[in-house]
């Protein structure tokens, strides 16, 4: 079984090669990551060059472009059959809450997901240094468990692995996501010419959905498992919806017939 290792934090991460290890000892591992960081790319295409493959070793593989440029040229060019997992990270600092709508390590998993392919993205907690064993570890099971069981259709697994040795993590708790808010989310400065410029960073200052959710499993030392679909419709508005369409079909000009083209 081919099972396909990537990430948005560059092919030489040592993340992505603790991850690619772990995973050798369940199938046969090839590694498509991007050539250089892509951190907080998001679900990002690359449309507007052309994307080039470079050869770096036995099975493993550079891409000038995002992870999902990654996962797709990886399960339609480089594989010679569709993998029978993606994996994404490990990743340097956690994925948690509204993180994962920017994270390209999640994004990875998403297009993973997309293709039908069972998918999982990893990340680690750490600071100075991260315990990429650890993660890669608790990858390892998280990916058996999969491929065991599989994973209902449409939804991935967003994993987040405390900042621990592994003799003190807590537990598994699987997790929703939760809510963030920043202080000063953009921070303004001044260049040598006089001219403003930005940057977006902040300090994350609050934290909701406190119950069952993947910052609080993080916070009490233990591993968060949360299940994505795919599907972000929000049936339970559907029907209350609804009552606009007439109210929107209002601005037609009179008399022009309903689905006339």
């Amino acid at each position: 079984m081919h099972i396909l290792v990537t990430n948005d934090d560059g092919v030489a991460s040592p993340g992505l090669h603790a991850l690619a290890e772990a995973m050798r000892a369940l199938g046969t591992v090839w590694v498509v990551a991007p050539d250089r960081e892509r951190t907080a790319v998001g679900h990002a295409l690359t449309l507007h060059k052309p994307l080039r493959l470079t050869p770096l070793g036995n099975r493993i593989f550079a891409v000038n472009g995002t992870p999902t440029d990654c996962v797709n040229l990886a399960v339609k060019v480089v594989l010679p059959k569709p993998p029978g997992l993606v994996i994404s990270g490990i990743n340097r600092g956690v994925n948690l809450g509204d993180d994962v709508t920017y994270s390209g390590t999640v994004s990875a998993a998403l297009e993973g997901t997309i293709l039908g392919v069972p998918s999982i993205a990893v990340s680690q907690e750490g600071g100075d240094r991260f315990r990429f064993e650890v993660g890669a570890r608790y990858a390892k099971r998280i990916a058996q468990l999969t491929l065991e069981h599989g994973l209902p259709e449409e939804t991935m697994l967003n994993v987040n692995i405390p900042d621990r040795p592994r003799n003190a993590i807590k537990g598994v708790r699987v997790t929703c996501l939760s809510r963030r808010r920043f202080e000063n989310p953009i921070v303004e400065k001044i260049d040598p010419h006089g001219r403003k410029y930005y940057w977006i960073a902040g300090t994350r200052i609050a934290w909701n959905r406190q119950k069952d959710s993947d910052h609080e499993a993080i916070r009490q030392g233990m591993v968060s498992i949360t299940p994505i679909h795919l599907d972000s419709t929000h049936y339970g508005v559907l029907e209350r919806l609804r009552s606009w369409e007439q109210l929107i079909e209002g601005i037609r000009p009179a008399g022009h017939a309903r689905g006339r083209r």
